[in-house]
């Protein structure tokens, strides 16, 4: 679905904190005089020595084998044109964080001040020592061809410039899909290109190298088609004229197997489409607005397949699913160019990868049971993490057969290992949570909506439809921030409970017959009502709302026990625990509990182990659960080695399917060679935990706590497990982001509880 971009929020997030989106984050230990003496002087003299004897020595002792150039002269950005190298520098830095984020891959992004392609030429060429390969970004045609050939001519490292080569790959992947679901050859297709600019002509190119044949193109710029006796076309263009007499692009649409656009939006109506052949494949690829809207497109006639740029319809096609994994694959085996046939390579490995049964993580990040190769998904989808196990191995087995390598790869089995571990597959595990909420949006209801944060998380929230927002809060209050602010929260319902005589009544009876024999009074049942905590959770409780959300500027026990009182612990459980994800450079972890259980006995930490191996299962993990302690296999007595011991045992017991050991310590449980060396008969000695289980909260919190503030790592939680229904409590204090990723949980949480009802 198409996101609200504000105005005043892309101004934020790129000056918030540290202006930009990227730093320069050292790899070894500066910590004492001899680092500083071995990074710099008189140390680094050694690796410049070897470097010299042999130029080789540079991907080995630098970071030239993982470092791209993003680099471009402002000429052709985006939709807005010819801004200058300046103020195209947001979309270079944005271009290195998606390199990172789905390759691995490190960026230093060049803004270059030279319109003139000779002076560029001789810039980008000059930069050979410093990169391992060049990302040609937002350059004009048809100067973007020149410059992309001299400088795969004259520079013997990869060279790609995105723009063309990116959607040229992933639109022939989609053709190839596409055509074998109607059964047409590629040979005899009728090809209709609308566009002439950089990428319209390498999509074609490519094209011909699948085995689309020249005689059956016809390409269509501003002026008409291309056609061969008119005289104002250059020669790049002129390569692609026909002879034929078609000279509108009505004319040529008609009985045309495909269209390809990459021009202007609503430049087609559905006549043109209905005039196209049997089982007609539409390309419609102008961002923000493809040439003929996906709804009227499928309107049209109900034989066609139909692909956009547009994340909110199927058959996205996007480039990212592309430059990040060809550029890996080419690193990797130090190849000196991005040849045809790694091109080519990555089209089939992208096409073949689409036909294979979609991982349970892919399906669920997009809200459908059953994603399978058919006329809605013809090719992957951004967020499956086989896609740097697919087309990068593709791409440098291709640059190793066709001569391009400088190394070879010898076990490829290896080589996947590491590509996961390069972009930690978790990376993406938000990204699934919130694309599966997308799917369909729950009600979540917001207990402190008087909260300025709360409020501007709303709004994303709503933009985004991840949830349909309720805000709860004092109603005058609540409307005051949502001027003052300028939100636009039109629509989203607002409950003040204050002015819910007959629901303070109604919701105070039901507290009262679940709790009149703990204490609390019909006059008590409805005073505690008017707590927003209360009435929150009762909302939850009678499917007024699917789920809460409540702690922003409350202590966590405060907050909790409404929750407790009105809802209570899901069928099964006895207990509840929270649960913290850890995001670090060494993967994702998961921390329990942390916020729940004080001091746990022996059975009670047996309960939190089942509670939290469900909720890693919840976020599509394998559990590898790791009790802690300071005691490795028996090796301290004390009060702690003892429990951990036995609740290990017992959880054996309990839980023999899980993959589970203790008690050990905690680098122990993270240092799997150490853990390999040491402790060999561990079931975690293969791969190491996962999943940290503390011997009492404390431990738990003091431990994530530092992980965020000193250990770089993101942290999202505390997700509360065992609760009846929906319940998470925010960390005091929150961010917005924190705010929307929690909401983002609820969801999907919602969204299983429904399928479980519904059973």
């Amino acid at each position: 679905m198409s996101i609200k971009i504000r105005k005043e929020d892309a101004l934020n997030y790129h000056m918030q904190g540290q202006p930009g989106k990227i730093e320069v984050v050292p790899t070894k230990m500066l910590s004492t005089q001899l680092d500083l003496a071995l990074a710099y002087s008189p140390g680094v003299a050694e690796p410049c020595k070897e470097i010299a004897r042999d130029k080789e020595e540079v991907y080995k002792y630098t970071a030239k084998g993982n470092l791209v150039g993003v680099i471009t002269n402002g000429t052709a950005v985006l939709g807005l044109g010819n801004i200058g190298p300046d103020a195209s520098k947001p979309v270079m830095e944005g271009k290195g964080v998606l390199f990172k984020k789905f390759a691995g891959i490190d960026v230093f992004d060049i803004e270059v001040d030279a319109s003139d392609p000779e002076l560029f030429i001789k810039v980008v060429q000059s930069l050979e020592p410093t990169f391992g390969g060049i990302n040609l970004e937002d350059i004009k045609a048809p100067e973007s061809f020149i410059i992309e050939e001299t400088l795969k001519k004259n520079m013997n490292i990869p060279v790609m410039h995105d723009d063309q080569h990116g959607t040229a790959i992933i639109s022939s992947a989609a053709l190839l899909n596409a055509l074998e679901l109607v059964d047409k050859k590629i040979g005899k297709i009728r090809l209709v290109v609308n566009g002439a600019g950089a990428s319209a002509i390498a999509c074609t190119k490519l094209y011909l190298s699948l085995g689309v044949k020249g005689d059956n193109i016809v390409m269509v710029d501003k002026e008409g088609v291309i056609r061969k006796d008119r005289t104002d076309i250059d020669e790049i263009k002129e390569q692609f004229a026909t002879s034929r007499d078609i000279r509108t692009l009505t004319d040529a649409m008609k009985d045309a197997d495909v269209f390809l656009g990459l021009s202007a939006g609503n430049v087609v109506n559905q006549d043109q489409i209905r005039s196209m052949a049997k089982n007609p494949i539409v390309f419609a690829l102008a961002n923000p607005d493809p040439e003929i809207p996906y709804d009227l497109a499928m309107a049209s006639r109900k034989d066609i397949i139909m692909a956009t740029g547009r994340s909110d319809h199927p058959n996205q096609v996007n480039n990212v699913l592309g430059f990040p994994y060809i550029f890996r694959g080419a690193l990797d085996v130090r190849a000196t160019s991005i040849n045809e046939a790694m091109k080519l390579a990555a089209v089939k490995a992208l096409a073949s990868l689409t036909k294979e049964p979609v991982p349970e993580l892919v399906n669920k990040a997009y809200g459908n049971d059953k994603l399978t190769f058919n006329r809605e998904y013809i090719i992957p989808k951004p967020l499956d993490p086989r896609l740097i196990t697919t087309i990068s191995p593709a791409v440098a087995r291709a640059a190793m057969d066709s001569g391009v390598a400088k190394i070879n790869i010898e076990d490829w089995e290896k080589y996947n290992v590491e590509l996961q571990q390069r972009i930690g597959i978790d990376q993406k595990l938000m990204s699934s949570v919130i694309s599966q909420a997308k799917k369909n949006p729950k009600r979540v209801v917001f207990a402190e909506a008087d909260n300025q944060k709360i409020l501007k998380a709303a709004q994303t929230i709503q933009d985004e439809k991840i949830a349909i927002p309720i805000l709860l809060g004092n109603r005058k209050k609540i409307q005051e921030l949502i001027k003052e602010n300028k939100f636009e929260l039109t629509g989203c319902q607002i409950i003040d409970p204050f002015e819910e005589e007959e629901k303070l009544t109604h919701f105070g009876k039901l507290l009262y017959e679940k709790r009149k024999r703990k204490g609390v009074s019909l006059y008590e049942g409805r005073k505690l009502m008017r707590d927003r905590n209360y009435f929150g959770s009762m909302m939850v409780e009678v499917g007024e709302a699917d789920a809460f959300i409540s702690g922003l500027t409350k202590d966590y026990p405060s907050t909790i026990s409404p929750a407790l009182q009105v809802i209570g612990v899901e069928k099964g459980s006895s207990r509840v625990a929270g649960m913290y994800i850890i995001i670090s450079k060494k993967g994702t972890f998961f921390f329990s509990d942390t916020t729940v259980n004080v001091n746990p006995d022996v059975d009670e930490l047996v309960d939190i182990i089942g509670q939290t191996a469900k909720g890693v299962r919840f976020f599509n993990f394998e559990p590898r659960i790791a009790i802690l302690s300071y005691s490795n296999f028996g090796s301290s007595k004390g009060e702690i080695p003892n429990k951990t011991r036995e609740a290990t045992r017992k959880a054996k017991e309990k839980f023999p399917d899980l993959i589970i050991d203790g008690e050990m310590q905690a680098n122990i449980a993270l240092n799997t060679p150490l853990l390999a060396e040491n402790y060999p008969f561990s079931n975690l000695a293969e791969k190491g935990a996962n999943t940290l289980i503390f011997p009492d909260l404390v431990s738990g919190n003091i431990a994530y706590k530092l992980l965020m503030e000193i250990g770089g790592a993101e942290a999202i939680g505390p997700i509360l497990l065992g609760m009846g229904k929906p319940v998470h409590i925010l960390q005091l204090g929150s961010s917005i982001r924190e705010i929307i990723n929690m909401t983002a949980i609820a969801v999907v949480d919602a969204q299983n509880e429904e399928k479980k009802n519904n059973k």
